[in-house]
């Protein structure tokens, strides 16, 4: 008995020895883990408290700069804009981008307003960002470009699998019809109008894009009709009855 005492002694001495080595050999690397373990969660909640912080900076900046652009006073809403765009966090540098070009466009710098634009399609990561941006300069083009500029822009977009198409065929049959292109318009429309995703509101506006054009004369209200006098036989007329 007292000899399986000292064996089961000696046995615990030398696993306590065998775990002291192993804890001299290996304490700095677990030791090291657990530290860097303790600098990354601090690092991280750090950076998600600095970069909630800066958010929060450039929401109010935004909400400022959006009321001084009621107030009309639109150099204090351009100076805060620009500055959220140059150092912003988020999303916000985007959102002052844009509402910088729609400000330029309010004070009737429409090429400026088109070129922020366009840097904006040119700059952005998003697809669908980039595209907005294509069609807000688009929409300014209609009015003070030519078809070309329109179709430059919103070509690509006014596809059938393009979720945005509507809007673009609707620009694009207003450039047109403006140019007089009434063949072209018409056709821009009616894609429009055909279109079985498309709200009631966008064909109700688009079919008084239509009435008005018929109501001026630019195509006929059955354009597959074959005018009189044009190569259509006709029935003699019958003789008059005396």
């Amino acid at each position: 008995m007292a000899e399986d005492n000292i064996f089961r002694e000696v046995d615990e001495e030398l696993r306590s020895e065998r775990m002291r080595t192993l804890w001299r050999r290996f304490a700095p690397f677990v030791i090291g883990a657990a530290i860097a373990i303790v600098v990354l969660v601090a690092v991280n909640e750090g950076w998600a408290w600095y970069a909630n912080t800066r958010s929060a900076e450039a929401s109010e900046q935004l909400y400022s700069a959006l009321e001084a652009a009621e107030g009309s006073d639109l150099a204090t809403a351009q100076a805060e804009l620009a500055a959220i765009a140059a150092g912003g966090s988020g999303g916000y540098p985007t959102l002052a981008r844009f509402r910088e070009a729609a400000l330029l466009a309010r004070q009737g710098d429409v090429q400026g307003a088109v070129a922020a634009y366009d840097g904006l399609a040119t700059s952005l990561d998003n697809v669908r960002l980039r595209e907005l941006a294509l069609l807000l300069a688009a929409n300014l083009l209609v009015d003070s470009g030519t078809v070309a500029d329109v179709e430059a822009r919103v070509g690509s977009i006014a596809t059938d699998d393009n979720p945005l198409r509507r809007i673009a065929r609707e620009q694009l049959g207003l450039a047109r019809y403006k140019a007089g292109d009434h063949a072209g318009a018409q056709a821009s429309f009616e894609a429009v109008i055909n279109d079985p995703m498309a709200q009631g509101a966008v064909r109700n506006r688009v079919a008084y894009y239509l009435a008005q054009m018929l109501s001026d004369g630019a195509f006929a209200d059955d354009p597959e009709a074959a005018p009189a006098g044009d190569g259509a036989e006709t029935e003699p007329a019958a003789p008059a009855v005396e």
